[in-house]
């Protein structure tokens, strides 16, 4: 992402895609870069593997969705499912709507950063009140997320105080389970507590597991997609005034944003067998990247992928997977998302990017600015 935004990154995907559309790296690992390519390994979960851990040589943990396959993977995502309904996020709508106004009200002045004042609170809050969790704990979850973020897979200190943050996490949140099973309470913990499907329920460490994707992944995608429409809208300022004018082109701008910039560059999956892809054969075991930022650029799907064109169809977007695995928390962040919006259009008769202060910007595998310095217009 340094120290362009991902101007070189997308450059370079670019010039993978048509010269090298599978591509190995210096360890073995496997590249893919076109959007059929990368749709059709996300949409068979029998021969792609999600657990990475566990066929790469480790123990998968117990109960991290995002790492199982089918049978498991079903059980445990009805059974979520049970909870995490879409009347429940519906029904934020005026929680959220409260929260944002109270950031915005708080952020004064002409200048303030986007990140700081709203894109981190809001989900944290959001989704700490759903779980039950205390909102006076918000700073911690925001320093386990940034912990998280900062692992470097390389370095063996850095994987212990990722391993160590995995484990503060989980002794925190299994003492709110624990309360949920001696006294039924109505929040999502409570009614993962007490979700049934045919006769079965979640184990404690499945309900853990969910928890704490919620708190961080969840935190990080509405994040990161806020300040990515901010960007997206800097690139393009006249469509501010006519958004302030018709608000119903926001669901469009939100999945453009999403199509541009989604943010996390790529998941991963590991072969059952052998297979081929795009013309490379790769055993199985072997450790493959799917670049969603890619896919959402392919020029054999979106015409003229780098310009910031909202009323294009977005239907083949890629942002939040594809398969069994399409992310359960994406309603959630497109509803933040739209509200935050519509609340700062009420506000402000322009926004953009402050040209005077330095863009920091995420690393690894998460495409977005770390902080966003706005200059604001009011009334």
């Amino acid at each position: 992402m340094e120290p362009d935004g991902g101007a070189t990154l997308l450059a370079w995907m670019r010039r993978m895609r048509n010269e090298r559309p599978v591509w190995r790296d210096e360890s073995g690992n496997a590249h893919v870069f076109r959007h059929a390519d990368v749709m059709r390994v996300l949409g068979d979960p029998g021969l792609y593997s999600s657990d990475t851990v566990g066929r790469l040589g480790g123990d998968t943990p117990s109960g991290v969705l995002l790492l199982l396959d089918p049978p498991q993977h079903g059980k445990l995502r009805r059974l979520v499912s049970r909870a995490f309904t879409s009347r429940l996020i519906s029904e934020l709508t005026p929680q959220i709507t409260t929260v944002t106004r109270e950031l915005l009200d708080a952020a004064d002045g002409e200048r303030f950063d986007l990140v700081d004042a709203v894109a981190n609170p809001l989900p944290v809050m959001v989704i700490a009140t759903m779980l039950g969790v205390p909102l006076e704990h918000q700073a911690k979850f925001q320093a386990w997320g940034a912990q998280l973020l900062a692992t470097d897979a390389a370095d063996p200190e850095s994987v212990r105080r990722m391993e160590q943050t995995g484990e503060e996490i989980s002794a925190y949140l299994q003492k709110f389970v624990d309360a949920r099973r001696s006294t039924p309470h109505d929040d999502l913990i409570g009614t993962l507590v007490q979700a049934e499907v045919d006769g079965q329920r979640l184990s404690d460490d499945e309900i853990v597991s969910f928890a704490t994707l919620l708190l961080l992944a969840g935190h990080i995608t509405t994040s990161v997609l806020l300040g990515n429409i901010l960007l997206c809208l800097d690139s393009a300022p006249e469509r501010w005034e006519a958004l302030r004018a018709d608000r119903s082109g926001i669901p469009a701008l939100i999945e453009e944003t999403l199509r541009c910039r989604p943010p996390f560059t790529r998941v991963e999956r590991v072969p059952t067998q052998e297979v081929e892809i795009g013309g490379e054969v790769i055993a199985p075991n072997t450790l493959i990247h799917l670049w969603l930022l890619s896919a959402n650029h392919d020029e054999r799907v979106f015409d003229d992928p780098a310009a910031f064109v909202p009323e294009r169809s977005n239907s083949r977007q890629a942002a939040f997977g594809y398969g069994i695995h399409y992310c359960i928390g994406a309603p959630l962040a497109r509803l933040e998302s739209r509200i935050v919006l519509e609340l700062m259009l009420d506000r402000f008769r322009s926004v953009r990017v402050d040209a005077g202060s330095p863009l920091s910007f995420h690393g690894s595998n998460v495409f977005g600015a770390e902080q966003l310095p706005l200059v604001v217009q009011r009334g």
